[in-house]
């Protein structure tokens, strides 16, 4: 008996050990490479040309990263690209964060289970219409006048230990190592930046092969000119391109073969539609258009990857384009995108589906369906609180006290809003003197003793005419719309207020300076006294938070909210947790409706509260009537109302060609 058990025990461990061996050796066959003489990858000794579509993870709710994988497997593509947004997963110097929605190797792991590849776009600067160009905001606060993206030796510093944290988590996903992962981008589009550094670029290159091993492909992207890739190429890196819609592949592709004279052709982002702005219409590509140039590329043997395949929305204060304040993408690429933010299906998917069919099987499945929305309707609000009320709630450790003004790194407070105090001291004026806010970045709202009395932003109105009396005290509230994430002006990012404040002309000093969390703001642990209804002048409402409920009979959906008739703020869902919805800005627009996935809501008899932080006028009929509405359609395309400041100068043709 013994012996038999000796006997199964030696046979279980020799066949685990036949299965390791015949593992390690299939891996160890894997090969991506790329055949110079032949113009073209070649993948476990075979041609191979990649169909690709981008994906955001961290834009995506983690319960629906298999339904839009799967949707894009469905669409024909083979393989996805994504960036890895430093500040996603470093928000505080050395406190890292891969868990949960964070949590990349698991959604790459997810990309293989579904049958696709992977091209990653390591950074550190990635743009991907994301705050500060993924770059962490606590670099502000290490060396404000740091150069970003050269050999800045405080810059350089945090990029090394980023990299030697980030590097060695993609080296066993790599396809070599039995992963998806076929190449790794070096740096994003380098080429438009202005610095040039061509140090820089080989730091990366050899940072990246130092951890990732000398048969990993790395690549580089830049736009479609010899001008750009003169400074984003590197040599060890395979030098791609990206533009638009296109009747002459030939002609486009020409900057790559410039500088790549044999390799395969490939168009890193390659776009169906272009980022919607605040305050300007939503952006569109004729879907004609772009099926015809994408049958000429595809016809053409080049290897594509389709930006603006995202089907997500973006949480909280990530949400953002944002190359110019104020013209930040609400929340996705949206209706225009071959999917959603919430994952839909469109003609432009059908469209790109029916086109891969032309070069390849697709695969032997039915696109899996759209995800229900409910129309969950009306929901009344009530007036709850002013920001003065809410202050210990929202910054519970109390105002940082200063001299002068301090930006919103300097105190550790890199998204969202602040909130600056100051008392009036001195002799009482006798007529109005002018107050001067040209430090704020990048919008505030101006009250007097709780009263409001303006807005200002950094491209509008910045000084007012105030009189004032002594003891009156000044409160300032300041959003920041998000770090600047493209062009040189990444290198002014500081927000806040970045400048003194002068009223008729002398310097005020003496500060409280509150870094404010919304999300701290829980109805059921309010305390304290609040007042019957906020503070108006007519015409502006005290920046306030409003409450309502919403109940959910059954298993959640996903819906949309409609904020109409309201001004301007930020939207919070508060059921099993706080979830941070997004901005709104109706009349500004395009978009008028959040998108709200069913993750973030409960079913009864759990609550859902609904909260607005309202900076600008509620429309409510007395501050126990204000409603919102559910519903279960989209709106993208409002028209907007002309903003008051100037239209931002990255346009659609930066890095496409029209031939």
């Amino acid at each position: 008996m013994a012996a038999v058990k000796w006997k199964w025990i030696f046979l279980t461990v020799y066949f685990l050990y036949i299965l390791y061996i015949s593992q390690l050796t299939q891996a160890q066959n894997k090969t991506f490479e790329i055949d110079y003489l032949g113009n073209t990858f070649v993948k476990d000794g075979k041609r191979f040309r990649y169909v690709s579509g981008s994906i955001h993870y961290m834009r995506v709710p983690k319960e629906y990263w298999r339904d839009r994988l799967e949707k894009m497997y469905a669409a024909g593509l083979d393989t996805i690209q994504f960036y890895i947004p430093w500040n996603y997963h470093e928000p505080e110097k050395g406190q890292y964060d891969f868990e949960g929605q964070r949590d990349f190797v698991q959604f790459i792991k997810l990309a293989q289970e579904v049958g696709l590849l992977v091209l990653i776009r390591a950074g550190p600067y990635i743009c991907g219409e994301w705050d500060f160009g993924g770059f962490p905001a606590w670099l502000l606060k290490e060396n404000p006048k740091m150069v970003l993206r050269t050999m800045d030796p405080t810059y350089i510093k945090y990029v090394d230990i980023w990299m030697d944290k980030l590097l060695p988590m993609l080296t066993p996903l790599l396809y070599e190592n039995g992963g998806p992962v076929l190449m790794v981008q070096i740096e994003n589009e380098y080429g438009s930046y202005f610095a040039c550094d061509h140090q820089y670029m080989a730091h990366l290159r050899d940072k990246a092969r130092a951890h990732l091993g000398p048969r990993a492909v790395l690549y580089t992207t830049d736009g479609g000119a010899d001008g750009f890739l003169k400074c984003g190429a590197v040599e060890g890196a395979y030098a791609t391109v990206d533009f638009g819609t296109t009747v002459n592949p030939q002609k486009s592709f020409q900057p790559q073969r410039d500088y790549e004279p044999f390799g395969p052709l490939v168009n890193s982002e390659f776009y169906p539609g272009w980022l919607d702005h605040w305050g300007y219409p939503h952006s569109t590509l004729n879907l004609d258009v772009f099926s015809r140039a994408l049958d000429k590329l595809l016809d053409y043997g080049a290897n594509v990857n389709m930006y603006m395949f995202e089907g997500g929305t973006n949480f909280g204060f990530w949400n953002g384009a944002n190359y110019k304040p104020f013209q930040a993408v609400p929340t996705s690429y949206d209706y225009d995108a071959p999917m959603s933010e919430s994952g839909d299906i469109t003609d432009k998917y059908l469209a790109i589906r029916q086109v891969i069919s032309k070069y390849k099987q697709l695969p032997d499945m039915a696109i899996p369906p759209n995800t229900t929305k409910t129309a969950y309707g009306k929901v009344d609000l009530s007036f709850m609180a002013t920001i003065q009320d809410a202050l210990t709630t929202l910054c519970p450790n109390g105002p940082i006290k200063s001299e002068y003004p301090l930006s919103m790194e300097a105190i550790s407070q890199y998204q969202g809003f602040v909130l600056y105090r100051h008392t009036l001291l001195g002799d009482t004026p006798s007529e109005p003197k002018t107050l001067d806010l040209s430090g704020v970045r990048d919008r505030a709202y101006l009250m007097i003793n709780q009263v409001p009395q303006g807005v200002f932003d950094r491209n509008g109105q910045m000084t007012m005419n105030l009189t004032l009396k002594v003891n009156e005290t000044i409160d300032i509230l300041v959003e920041n719309m998000g770090h600047i994430g493209f062009g040189s002006e990444i290198n002014n990012n500081t927000k806040g207020l970045i400048k003194n404040v002068t009223f008729g002309g002398s310097m005020l000093t003496g500060w409280q300076i509150y870094p404010l969390t919304v999300e701290n703001f829980k109805p059921t642990s309010l305390s304290g006294i609040y007042r019957d209804k906020p503070f108006t002048n007519g015409n502006l409402t005290t920046p306030s938070f409003y409450v309502g409920k919403l109940h959910v009979p059954t298993t959640p959906t996903d819906t949309y909210l409609d904020m109409s008739n309201w001004g301007k703020g930020q939207h919070l869902i508060m059921s099993s947790s706080m979830n941070n919805v997004g901005r709104y800005w109706p009349y500004v627009g395009p978009q008028v409706r959040l998108f709200v996935p069913k993750p973030f809501l409960s079913p009864s008899p759990v609550i859902n509260y609904v909260i607005l932080f309202e900076l600008e006028r509620a429309p409510c009929e007395s501050p126990d009537k204000c409603t919102v509405e559910f519903v279960d359609k989209p709106l993208i395309n409002a028209t907007p109302h002309k903003p008051n400041f100037q239209r931002e100068t990255r346009t659609f043709s930066r890095t496409r060609i029209s031939v």
